[in-house]
């Protein structure tokens, strides 16, 4: 199992509602994910985003950033929001990174957490299944064939067109990230493409049916199981003590809860609501090594997951409670993991 994580590159708010500059975030992730790499960590995937509240728009540009100054750690986005890209420039960025890194570039195709992107880019909402769709396909035909001819309803058709740069050995991985309904979970299974599951609220076993139906759906449809892929993207922070990482981190998680939440009509968030979270049978896996190393590898058993990705900069944590984190994560929580799955 990979072991990585994910960010959004959420902006630092202070109390009295200042926001941290952008131009500071963006150099401490850049710190961030060098860290990442010295520590063993297996990938790293940025979000998409068009809000006040988040530093990053344009993944792939902080990931060619990093790209040159890290070895091994694989680079993704997480997600990119195909809904509104186009598959062409998505594809010819990404392949750029994978050549820049060496084959160490993946792409990370979702509808993304918010809707910002479709009025930004010109797309109508009334289309968002349709231009995940299409788009989806467009991507992929780029990804196995350099010269494509193609037509669809919300791009400009492609007459024996070749894409290029290409990917290194031709092929860029692709992941697909779903939330929670069945018709995603099918897609994926039946195209055979790995999935990344956001488990963010509740209990995690609830989304037990829908693993169980994206592997009988990717069997049934011929898949390789040998090339089987599935992982899980939770919200995460760790610290040397349970308790001191819970007072520390609940007033910045509870506030993002409840900026998204006056637009999406959620009850104010509560710490009981945290706390549950953090229980072992929560979504939420923020506390000391032992907590986290015991739910990470809970996961594994429950899942059969070949990548965990722990989602750490929600609510803005500072740029040091964030290094300390990666830390621990890459110097005591991975090894443990990876020593109890070789028994």
């Amino acid at each position: 199992m990979e072991l990585g994580i994910g960010m959004f590159g959420d902006l630092q708010i202070n109390a009295k509602g200042e926001v941290q500059p952008a131009q500071q975030r963006l150099q401490e992730i850049i710190e961030e994910i060098k860290l990442m790499d010295q520590v063993g960590l297996d990938f790293y995937g940025i979000g998409e985003h068009h809000r006040p509240d988040y530093a990053v728009s344009s993944p792939e540009i902080i990931l060619a950033a990093v790209a040159t100054v890290t070895k091994n750690i694989k680079l993704s986005s997480a997600v990119s929001v195909l809904s509104s890209s186009d598959p062409v420039k998505l594809y010819q960025n990404f392949a750029t990174i994978d050549l820049i890194s060496n084959g160490r570039a993946e792409l990370m195709a979702g509808r993304g957490s918010f809707i910002e992107s479709f009025p930004l880019f010109g797309y109508d909402l009334q289309d968002y299944d349709e231009l995940y769709e299409e788009k989806l396909e467009l991507l992929l035909k780029i990804n196995s064939t350099p010269k494509i001819n193609w037509n669809g309803k919300f791009r400009a058709g492609l007459v024996n067109q070749e894409i290029l740069p290409r990917a290194v050995n031709d092929h860029l991985k692709i992941w697909v990230a779903v939330g929670g309904t069945p018709q995603s979970v099918e897609r994926a299974g039946r195209l055979g493409l790995p999935v990344m599951f956001a488990i963010i609220g509740g209990q995690p076993n609830q989304f037990k049916p829908l693993f169980d139906y994206y592997k009988k759906v990717y069997q049934a449809y011929g898949h390789d199981m040998a090339k089987f892929e599935v992982g899980v993207h939770m919200h995460s922070l760790f610290g040397e003590n349970s308790q001191e990482i819970s007072d520390y981190y609940y007033p910045l998680y509870s506030a993002q809860m409840n900026r998204i939440g006056k637009t999406r009509g959620w009850a104010p968030f509560q710490r009981n609501q945290f706390e549950a979270g953090r229980s072992p049978d929560g979504a939420l896996i923020i506390g000391d090594v032992n907590e986290s190393v015991d739910k990470i590898l809970a996961m594994e058993e429950t899942f059969g997951l070949t990548r965990f990705s722990a989602h750490m900069d929600v609510g803005g944590p500072s740029h040091a409670a964030m290094m300390k984190s990666i830390e621990i994560f890459g110097n005591q929580i991975a090894p443990a993991v990876r020593k109890a799955l070789q028994k």
